[in-house]
């Protein structure tokens, strides 16, 4: 692995161990037991390295969450979504725990995040249009945005959610299942029945794993 992916993925675990405000290129470089001159001459800053993670984490979520056309069955189509989600909640979890103060202080960092949003948004309406084809939910038109907007709002902003509830708060996978259930809450009213049941197996398998 090149000098520049391994600052990179060290920076993320250390980000997500540790918090990103707490953690400084010296630390990034004494971790992956090099000199700061070395990571310096792949990186300007912090800011730099946080811009590069995000650009991994961009990619895996348009990819993970672009409309599958295929004929896979209903229920393993729905717990692709949801395990994603998981996945990408997990895997850059700093991000997700601190997302408000990282955006504010990086104006370019925002401005792509806001387009990447935009452009997820787009896929979920469309994956919420194609698990309403499926007999997943009954849900029209109208409500398809807002429906999409509340998952959307609760997965963005779950981990920062449980860190303000809490000041000693520590993000573990249980934490993110518990993200991952409120979803399924909101998503149950709206749920036909072969919807509710597949919803139902879902949230008792995530269950079944913290007890």
């Amino acid at each position: 692995m090149k000098t520049r992916d391994k600052i990179v993925f060290a920076a993320l675990e250390q980000f997500n161990e540790f918090g990103e405000r707490n953690v400084t290129t010296n630390h990034i470089a004494a971790f992956l037991e090099i000199s700061p001159g070395n990571l310096y001459y792949h990186f300007r800053n912090k800011q730099e390295i946080v811009r590069e993670i995000f650009a991994l984490y961009s990619d895996e979520l348009l990819e993970r969450f672009t409309p599958i056309q295929t004929q896979k069955e209903s229920l393993a189509l729905l717990k692709h979504y949801l395990d994603s989600i998981f996945t990408l909640m997990w895997k850059y979890r700093f991000f997700y725990a601190n997302l408000p103060e990282i955006l504010q202080r990086d104006e370019v960092l925002h401005n792509e995040y806001i387009g990447v949003q935009e452009k997820l948004q787009t896929n979920l309406v469309d994956i919420m249009r194609a698990f309403v084809s499926l007999g997943l939910v009954a849900v029209d038109e109208e409500e398809m945005k807002p429906l999409v907007r509340t998952l959307h709002l609760i997965a963005s902003s779950w981990l920062g959610y449980q860190a303000a509830m809490s000041p000693k708060t520590k993000i573990t996978e249980q934490v993110i299942h518990q993200g991952m259930l409120q979803m399924v809450s909101v998503l149950k009213p709206k749920a036909t029945p072969q919807g509710f049941e597949q919803l139902q197996l879902f949230e008792d398998g995530v269950k079944a794993i913290h007890t």
